[in-house]
């Protein structure tokens, strides 16, 4: 059976964006500090709306991202044959933090707009490569992005999994399939504890 065209296989729009959004994050921070004026009344940003937008932004993405990944409890019950840590990778969210250093004028649409433009193709490209997942705050919060291969019976599969604790061959997890080559791994501590026993 062909499940390539399955969209539960594939994050909803909405979630992508989430995910995406709670990616640049810190980005959002860093530019609402460099908008930051100390002589303006009341200490406010230069643009204090724009600011204060960015602000709810960056604090409901992040927190509905880690949140999100906290409550994933199930899946399918699989064994790890093979694991490489790939966190690393994550930190190709980190280019667009180059904007820091510039100066961004957050009163001025044109600025607005580019960036606006640029943060766009970037999902575009992210949701289409379904790498939304590779996500600096998720590492922030101690998650792990593991190339891993794993056995379900005689299935064996090779994904990238998000993880909090590390894998190693021989474990038995709980995988969530979030799309075709992506899962959230969630570590079966009773059947790890049981192995233990049996050893």
């Amino acid at each position: 059976m062909d499940n390539t065209r399955d969209p539960s296989l594939r994050l909803r729009p909405w979630a992508s964006l989430v995910l995406f959004l709670s990616a640049y994050s810190p980005l959002m921070l860093i530019l609402i500090i460099k908008d930051y004026d100390a002589t303006s009344p009341g200490l406010l940003p230069q643009n204090p709306v724009f600011s204060g937008i960015l602000l709810l932004i960056a604090v409901f993405s992040s927190l509905a991202v880690l949140r999100s990944v906290r409550e994933i409890d199930g899946g399918l019950t699989v064994t790890v044959t093979k694991a490489s840590n790939k966190s690393g990778d994550m930190f190709g969210y980190t280019i667009p933090y180059m904007l820091s250093f510039m100066k961004v004028d957050l009163g001025d649409w044109q600025v607005i707009v580019s960036l606006a433009l640029f943060l766009a193709i970037l999902f575009i490209m992210a949701y289409r490569t379904q790498t939304v997942f590779v996500n600096p705050i998720l590492a922030l919060a101690g998650y792990m992005l593991i190339d891993c291969t794993f056995k379900r019976g005689d299935k064996e599969i090779q994904a990238m999994v998000v993880t909090r604790q590390p894998l190693a061959v021989g474990d038995t997890c709980r995988m969530e399939r979030m799309s075709h080559y992506l899962y959230v791994a969630v570590k079966d501590n009773a059947n790890m504890d049981k192995k233990g026993t049996e050893k």
